[in-house]
């Protein structure tokens, strides 16, 4: 039975771009995401799902263990961003900010539990999406402690499922070339979104017996800070 990747966020940019060279790898991959049109092929799934959801998400799991017998790899890479501040007006209003927190963190927790029981079935690997954002201080700037949350969720992950065989792997990406860049950092180095999705594959192809725990990459030229 061929091994199965799930990608959620996977309409565009990260995600697109890892489900594609988990499919060139041999995969049987579902692409994930609010705003896909459902279609199934022997290979492919485009499957829609709102990670911020419990019930859409664990129909999802439900749904691909049941049609393709099993569930190796789960990429929690589903995330939005919005600017904000916390002394001024400028970027989105406080109302707005509501589905960024629910999506970039209940939406990977979620995620990882409607998938679990699939991944200790088939002694299979998370992966989530945090940022190099979640690794310092970013004046005003809640993504980043919602990124922050995943890099403290992976770990509480990790340990709970230490012995059920279950890798765990977040990937903090620097700035990557998609449409959420902010204004101010057009200009800036920027990762390739293929860039992290061999990140991701690197650390699903390990053996069985290493489970790479965070990859931290970053463009050439960026400073630590940004």
């Amino acid at each position: 039975m061929e091994n199965v990747f799930v990608v959620t966020g996977a309409s565009r940019g990260i995600g697109a771009a890892t489900a594609s060279l988990a499919a060139q790898a041999g995969y049987r991959v579902v692409r994930a995401s609010r705003s896909a049109e459902e279609s199934v092929g022997d290979r492919g799934w485009d499957a829609r799902c709102d990670v911020s959801s419990w019930n859409s998400v664990q129909d999802l799991m439900s749904r691909v263990e049941s049609r393709w017998g099993r569930i190796d790899v789960v990429f929690a890479n589903a995330g939005v961003s919005v600017d904000t501040s916390f002394v001024s007006s400028a970027g989105a209003e406080p109302r707005e900010w509501t589905d960024m927190v629910v999506t970039n963190v209940c939406g990977p927790a979620f995620t990882a539990r409607a998938a679990m029981p699939a991944l200790i079935r088939s002694g299979g690997h998370l992966v989530m999406t945090g940022s190099a954002a979640g690794r310092g201080v970013r004046p005003g700037n809640l993504y980043s402690a919602t990124k922050w949350a995943i890099t403290g969720l992976a770990q509480a992950i990790r340990a709970e499922a230490v012995e059920t065989g279950v890798r765990v792997t977040v990937v903090q990406p620097g700035l990557v070339d998609t449409d959420a860049i902010p204004a101010s950092r057009v200009d800036d180095p920027k990762l390739a979104p293929e860039d992290v999705g061999r990140a991701v594959l690197y650390a699903v192809s390990q053996p069985s017996t290493v489970d790479v725990n965070e990859i931290l990459l970053r463009p050439t030229g960026q400073a630590a800070h940004r």
